[in-house]
Parts: C-alpha cells; structure tokens; sequence
C-alpha cells in the first residue's frame, strides 16, 4: 500500500475503545495502544505514514474490510487500453468513445453484427460471445491496464480518476466502477435506475466471495493486463457468468476493489421480456460457476443455529424456534468475552445474526428454492412470507415507487431462480441451490 494513502471507515464498523466489529463477512480486530493512536490519526484525515508498522496495520484493517483506502494517484488514463465488446449497437459505440478521449487506445471488437462496424479493430464473423470479444481486445492492448465497457455503457464525468488510484497498490489487480441504472420514463428503466442487479450499492468494499460485495460484473471492470494474461482471461465456454468467473480467477491474485465513487450508466433493456431473459440467463450461470469454484456460491450462508431455528418456525413450532434462538443467542456472549467484548454487544450480534439469517433465508425462497414450495399449502404460505421484505422496501419509499415496482421486485428474483433451476438441471448439480453452514462465531 502506497504512503500518502488515506484511510476512511466502512459504514458497518462499530468501535468500542481498541475493538473494531464489522465488515462482510462480521469480523473483530484487537489493537493494541499504539495501534488505536495510529487508527486515530487516520481517521482524523493524516496519510498512511512510511513506517512498515503502519503498513501491516493498514493492510490487516483493509483486508479484513474495516477500512477503505484512498490512495494518491500514480496511473494516468495514457496507460489505459479501452475494450468494447458489440453486437449490433453502433450507436452506442459511438457515445462510449465519445465520452472517454483520454484513454490511450479504444479497441472495437465487432462479435458478428449483421452489419460489420466500421469502427471495429477486430470483427468476429459470426458471434462467440462477449468473453471472446473482450479476450480478442485485450491481447492487443499494451498498456498496463485495461478497462471492459460494454456498449450500453456511459461513464459520467471523473469516473476514472477513483478507479486507476488504487492501481498505485501493487496488491490490486482490478477495480470496478459503480453501476447505475440511466433514469428512463418506463416502469422499467425506473426500476434499474432504483434497483438495477449491475449496481452494487453506494459504500465501497473489497470484493471477495459470499460477502457483501461478493463479484462485479465486466460490464464496466479495470483490469491490469498481466493479471489478465495470468488466467489467461475470460473463460470463453461461459456464455453468462464469465465476468464472475474471472474476478473470482483474479481473486487468486491479489485483491480486487469495488470504488462507487466513479460511476457509470446502463442502459436497461427496452421491455420487460428481454428483460426477464436476461435474468433468466443470468441464473443460468449459477451452475457452472458452482462446479468451477466449489464452496464460493450459495442461496445463503448462515449459522447452523439460525437456520435450525427459522426451520422451526417455518414447520409451525414458533416456541421452539424462539426457545432455541434465545439459548443460542446466550451462548455468544461466553464465547467471546474472552475477547473483551461486552454481553450487551454479543446479545446484539446474535440478535441482527439471526434476523439476517431470516432475510437471508427469504431471499434463497425467492430466487432459488421457489420452485420446491409452491406444490404445498405450506410452502406456498412460506414463499407468500418470503415476499415481505420486498413489500417493505417498496413501503419505505411508497411515495416515490409505483406498485409496478413491487411486481417487478418479485419477478426478477422468480426469473432470475427458474435460470439457477435450468442451469441445475443443465449442469445435473445441486449446488447452487445448497445453503452453507458457518459456525456462527466473529472471525
């Protein structure tokens, strides 16, 4: 990590004193008195200083995702090659270049349109795919970095600047961009503008499996070129997923960051039934990735105790599911008093422990198991209940969402689960729809 960095803290921390409790997945960091000075002083806006301590400290809290860093600037957008990868969209290749003249190189990569761009370098003659397209791109740039646009894409202004800081930090070897659905006068566009699945949300986060922020999607994605080399880049037999796949590739690497403080437009999908095969295709992924990367995927991840007890619920035995909750919940609190953490913070832990398994567990009906529920009257009132969240969040902004919202909110999570059932049969595995067991305690 480069001196001069500035270091911020992620919105989940709670400190108490030398005790710093948060990240994804939950994790709890001890420092010592000096440590505590040094994190002080960082907070208070200094720079990481040259002295290696402070480097292993700085390294420790980013890893574990407690803090963010801002480092100063080393690349310019002169070491960066632009890929994008078309079919049938000149218009919108003719924007993109548009809106980035700083970049070094703009590389077109025509995959089959049913008219050849005349701007392309590379046309394919007929389609294989955008991992092809961004594979033949890239290998003919020469830059230390590359940066992956698609067509439908538009960076705003400064969108750059954030995402090449971090290259300054040899441990990252790619950084990916928010992205934001473009505000559109359909149901639809103003849907992906609120809730489109290519935005990651507003906080920045390393990116790592199963956590918050668990891939970013190639459809805005900076890069270096020899990592990309190292894993021999995009995995061309994924027609959907290979942007997962790559970052998770890149993973093996070093660290990859997700900044949302450089932004970048999409445009949705005209209709909603292009939109809900895409979805659909997406899910599809799920399967293939599950057998490339064992134990990284899954509907949930949660503690054994929380998911016993919601089980309890679900069969209609509420006492037990509360008995059982409640004798887990006061367990925490001896398990990690020895790590100086108070019981009203443990009894609190546990508690937003098992109500995030239960959101957990509503979001894997909607998406992934609906189709084992709907044959029973049981099940059918447990996919009714699974749906509950996503009435409150349409509630918590009722004046400002249409009620087609809320259908729209329900059928992108049914469509997106009928994909991870086809790509299941397809692939004739059960993983991705298999939750994951934790043992429940703070790392």
């Amino acid at each position: 990590m480069k001196t001069g960095t500035l270091l911020t803290m992620d919105d989940s921390v709670r400190r108490r004193g030398p005790l710093l409790i948060g990240g994804s997945p939950l994790r709890l960091v001890r420092l010592g008195v000096g440590g505590a000075k040094v994190l002080d002083r960082w907070l208070g806006g200094e720079p990481l200083g040259p002295a290696a301590t402070e480097h292993r400290l700085a390294r420790r809290l980013v890893d574990a995702g407690l803090l963010h860093p801002v480092p100063p600037p080393e690349l310019t957008a002169a070491e960066v090659t632009l890929v994008v990868p078309v079919k049938d969209n000149p218009d919108g290749v003719a924007r993109l270049v548009a809106a980035t003249p700083e970049l070094a190189c703009h590389v077109v990569v025509d995959d089959g349109s049913n008219r050849p761009l005349p701007s392309a370098a590379i046309r394919h003659d007929t389609p294989r795919g955008p991992a092809a397209a961004r594979n033949a791109g890239w290998r003919t740039a020469n830059t230390r970095v590359v940066a992956f646009l698609d067509s439908d894409t538009l960076p705003e202004p400064g969108w750059l600047e954030p995402l090449l800081r971090h290259f300054s930090d040899p441990a990252v070897v790619a950084v990916a961009p928010r992205i934001r659905g473009s505000q559109g006068h359909s149901a639809l566009a103003a849907y992906e503008a609120d809730r489109s699945s290519l935005d990651l949300g507003a906080l920045p986060a390393p990116v790592r499996p199963m956590s918050r922020v668990s891939y970013v999607p190639s459809a805005a994605l900076l890069v270096r070129r020899d990592a990309l080399a190292a894993v021999s880049g995009f995995d061309e037999a994924l027609r959907f997923g290979e942007d997962v796949d790559l970052v998770w590739k890149l993973l093996e690497l070093g660290a990859v960051r997700y900044e949302p403080t450089a932004v970048v437009g999409h445009l949705p999908r005209p209709s909603a039934l292009p939109w809900l095969r895409q979805r659909f295709e997406y899910g599809t992924s799920a399967a293939p990735l599950a057998l490339r990367h064992p134990g990284l995927l899954s509907p949930a991840r949660l503690s054994a105790w929380s998911a016993a007890s919601w089980a309890l619920l679900a069969a209609g035995a509420p006492r037990a599911a509360l008995t059982l909750a409640a004798g887990s919940s006061a367990l925490l609190p001896r398990k990690l008093r020895s790590r100086g953490i108070p019981v009203r913070e443990s009894l609190r832990l546990a508690a937003l422990g098992h109500l995030g398994a239960g959101r957990l567990l509503a979001e894997a009906a909607r998406r992934a198991w609906w189709p084992l529920l709907l044959p029973t009257a049981r099940g059918r009132r447990l996919l009714l209940a699974a749906l509950l969240p996503c009435v409150l969040e349409w509630l918590r902004e009722r004046h400002g969402r249409h009620p087609s919202w809320l259908a729209l909110r329900v059928a992108d999570d049914l469509a997106y689960g009928a994909g991870v059932w086809a790509g299941a049969v397809r692939e004739r595995t059960a993983a991705p729809l298999l939750p994951r067991f934790t043992e429940g305690s703070l790392r």
